[in-house]
């Protein structure tokens, strides 16, 4: 089984296929425990007035609430996948995820600066995932989301339609374009290296 992941600030699309790139699973997976901001360093640090009430935090509250959030999504996307995982028929091959920048600043008073406070969120999110997968042993793959259902199409060619665009009459709604993302990642995840040119 390989789990595709189309994530959002503060959840996540889940899709599970086979090796016939059968879909098995698709879900909502919920990534932060409710009443705590998803996305903390963009809503409560940066500079935008839109997303808070007043103005924004000093850099130690703001350094304490992100530690705060990132213990609440470790835990909440441990309970996730790990639910997700004893749902499954058979074993997680691999997930694959959106591809981020691995040199984002750690220091709060660089990050909640431009361009950094827009991608640290959502950067936690994808570093808490890969690393719950890594000690579940699955395997990491990455994607650009920008090109990868064009990738999927061309490696599946004839069955792509059947592949990306069938499971919602043979499901049922919801498959939305993030369905179609998380498993067209799967079928890329699928292939050995040699016949994938990295992103």
């Amino acid at each position: 089984m390989r789990v595709g992941i189309a994530h959002h600030l503060g959840w996540a699309v889940a899709v599970t296929a086979d090796d016939d790139h059968r879909v098995v699973d698709r879900r909502r997976l919920e990534l932060v425990g409710e009443g705590l901001p998803v996305a903390p360093v963009h809503h409560e640090g940066g500079a935008w007035q839109l997303h808070r009430d007043g103005p924004p935090l000093n850099h130690a509250d703001l350094a304490a609430l992100v530690a705060e959030v990132r213990a609440s999504v470790v835990a909440t996307t441990a309970e996730a996948l790990g639910r997700l995982a004893a749902d499954l028929p058979g074993p997680v091959r691999s997930i694959s995820l959106r591809a981020w920048s691995r040199d984002l600043p750690t220091d709060i008073a660089v990050l909640r600066t431009p361009p950094y406070e827009s991608r640290a969120d959502s950067v936690m999110y994808l570093e808490v995932l890969a690393d719950d997968a890594a000690r579940r042993g699955w395997d990491l793959h990455t994607f650009d989301a920008a090109r990868v259902e064009a990738r999927a199409r061309d490696l599946l060619g004839a069955r792509a339609d059947d592949v990306l665009v069938g499971p919602r009459a043979r499901l049922g709604p919801p498959w939305a374009k993030d369905h179609r993302l998380a498993l067209a990642a799967t079928v890329l995840a699928a292939q050995p290296p040699s016949t994938v040119s990295p992103d």
